[in-house]
């Protein structure tokens, strides 16, 4: 469904983006924020998927400004490679390519953001530094060290009570700061949404898009009839 284009950050910087067109009329725009493993296969089919379901959607290649065109897999020598990328970035830096991103598909109405993993911590600072309607943030790892970022959105989170890499302490710690959130606790371990790798869980991952397109469809399509998120 959806291509890659080319986009500039407001620092002159080009980068990659997968963008995909709905079907229809758009209900507003998603950003989809990557994983440590770069726009792969299964950041385009997800961001397809919110394309599919009305929204204009793209994925900035954030790791562009390491080396164009990364795309690793799950292994755990490339969960160390993919470490490493973002210890080569520069959170400013980041945020213009995903403030770049919000800039190209704002004429499709509200934007949102929605990340995984590291892509979690880029979609809370989202919600906190740059102008969006709202954020999902799946397993974000690292933002208790970023608390003092007040969202000024509405954020919902989802995490998994079996991922080691955010215990529930962290997760406590988040609600304690921001109660104003939404959060869901899934009988699943880190990554649970992605299904090319072992952690994948199917029903959470179901449970927790259903509630994201819900949380969407309200602050971005507007639609007033979507009743409680489930």
């Amino acid at each position: 469904m959806g291509d890659f284009t080319t986009l500039m950050a407001r620092d002159g910087h080009e980068f990659r983006a997968w963008l995909a067109a709905p079907p229809g009329p758009p209900r507003g725009a998603v950003v989809v924020l990557q994983e440590i493993f770069g726009v792969n296969s299964h950041i385009r089919a997800v961001t397809d998927s919110f394309a599919a379901e009305g929204y204009v959607a793209v994925a900035p290649s954030l790791f562009d400004r390491v080396r164009r065109g990364i795309e690793i897999g799950y292994s755990e020598k490339e969960i160390q490679e993919g470490r490493g990328y973002v210890m080569q970035l520069k959170q400013d830096q980041t945020l213009k390519d995903i403030a770049a991103s919000i800039a190209i598909v704002k004429h499709a109405g509200r934007v949102g953001t929605v990340g995984y993993c590291w892509g979690g911590r880029q979609a809370y600072l989202a919600a906190s530094e740059l102008p969006i309607a709202c954020s999902v943030a799946y397993y974000g790892g690292g933002i208790t060290q970023m608390l003092e970022k007040k969202p000024k959105v509405p954020v919902m989170y989802h995490f998994g009570e079996r991922d080691k890499h955010i215990p529930p302490d962290d997760v406590a710690k988040i609600k304690a700061a921001h109660p104003e959130g939404m959060f869901y606790i899934y009988p699943a371990d880190h990554g649970f949404n992605c299904d090319q790798r072992g952690s994948y869980d199917a029903a959470s991952a179901a449970l927790a898009r259903k509630r994201t397109l819900a949380f969407f469809s309200r602050y971005l399509a507007g639609d007033k009839t979507t009743g409680e998120i489930p």
